[in-house]
């Protein structure tokens, strides 16, 4: 690398590190916390109002898992620590049900609204607790976390078990998110020891690899029971942002197992979904797509959501950190630059979550039911961390 790339490398570092430390956790700071009650409002309004007091649990977990990840990795702030806590007290407090189930939402108080019939919650009460646990010191959070995830691994081999209806007219399927978050918690829950969940891990890569149609360089988000593909509107969706995440999540394990062949595998599924979903035209990623050039279904498919950016500016960090190719960068950069531009909020921190195909903002508020203190600062934060190691490895070799 040479020295104005270096150069530029620390500017992005430090704008990043800027983001994430003034204007996006002190928004969370700001207005997420619910003295009151315990946990976090995460309806916020553009300046940080709060707009309805509805808990969503998923939401919770992954606030409680941030600022536990920024208290062991930044530095051991006592705030970070507080505000962990409060969430994490009051997922044990308020967010199972007796049959180990865990709420989608609750009201202020905590009092159950609803459950989903999918393993989700759930996954984020497990990441939340261990997370809380390993900096807390307190072994029974984690404990926990892992007797609930073995609950979890049976719920996502036969979903009739959460309340999903199987009719004879459906086709088997199998979709991308279940293998894909599962492999994202047993990262977590592992930690540098994964022999334990090793039979696990192997089944959750070999259903994501089943995704990939390698003639094609196509990722489909749902296929059938061996990776067949379904010439359905199901079938034939195709989420850039989601294989990215997908991609990522690969990439970690990757790196773990000294795969090589995972690791370019992991590779494809970034630069194949980002080739395909960026829009060439008004720029950003495309929500959803067909694959066959159909007209997508959802109404929101040609929207620009802030989620898909944050992975592919992670992913894209990643990918520039094991290969150094210089497109790597320049779709960092890319994917950094759209983000800052539509979704960054100079008036009042935080970023906004939801933008039309011209990339003009179409809802205002910070946090909702599907946008809370995760995407965001994850994003920053695990790009923060991989442009340090780039940085201090070529100090180490001047």
């Amino acid at each position: 690398m040479n020295a104005f790339s270096t150069k530029e490398l620390k500017k992005v570092k430090s704008q990043l590190e800027q983001e994430l430390f003034e204007r996006v956790v002190p928004f969370w700071e700001r207005h997420s916390l619910d003295t009151t009650y315990g946990g976090y409002f995460n309806c916020l309004d553009q300046d940080g109002t709060v707009y309805d007091t509805t808990k969503h649990v998923w939401l919770q977990g992954r606030q409680v898992w941030m600022f536990s990840k920024l208290y062991e990795t930044v530095q051991p702030e006592q705030k970070w620590l507080d505000i962990a806590r409060m969430g994490a007290e009051f997922l044990r407090k308020h967010a199972k049900t007796d049959g180990h189930r865990v709420y989608f939402a609750t009201d202020r108080q905590g009092r159950g609204k609803q459950i989903q019939r999918k393993i989700f919650s759930e996954c984020f009460y497990v990441m939340a607790l261990n997370q809380f646990g390993k900096v807390s010191g307190e072994p029974a959070y984690q404990e926990e976390a892992k007797e609930l995830l073995e609950h979890i691994w049976n719920w996502s081999k036969d979903l009739s078990l959460v309340g999903q209806v199987s009719y004879p007219g459906v086709p088997p399927s199998q979709g991308l998110a279940i293998p894909m978050i599962l492999l994202n918690v047993f990262e977590e829950i592992a930690g540098s020891d994964w022999s334990k969940y090793e039979s696990e891990i192997q089944s959750c890569i070999k259903e994501i690899l089943e995704h990939i149609d390698h003639d094609r360089k196509i990722i489909f988000e749902t296929v059938g029971p061996n990776g067949e593909f379904i010439d359905s509107i199901e079938g034939r969706m195709l989420n850039p942002g989601h294989a990215i995440e997908a991609g990522w999540f690969l990439q970690h394990w990757a790196q773990k197992l000294k795969d090589q062949s995972l690791q370019n595998t992991a590779f494809q599924m970034v630069d194949w979904s980002f080739e395909r979903g960026w829009d060439q035209e008004y720029g950003g990623l495309y929500y959803f797509l067909d694959s066959e050039g159909h007209p997508p279904t959802p109404l929101e498919w040609n929207m620009k959501l802030w989620w898909p950016h944050t992975e592919a500016m992670y992913a894209w960090a990643l990918n520039y950190k094991l290969r150094r190719k210089d497109s790597d960068w320049d779709h960092f950069i890319m994917s950094l630059n759209y983000s800052f531009y539509h979704f960054s909020d100079p008036v009042h921190g935080e970023w906004f979550g939801y933008c039309n195909r011209q990339g003009e903002i179409s809802h205002r508020f910070k946090g909702g039911p599907y946008k809370g203190c995760f995407h965001i600062p994850r994003a920053l934060w695990m790009c923060v961390l991989i442009l340090d190691r780039i940085c201090q490895k070529e100090l180490e070799q001047e």
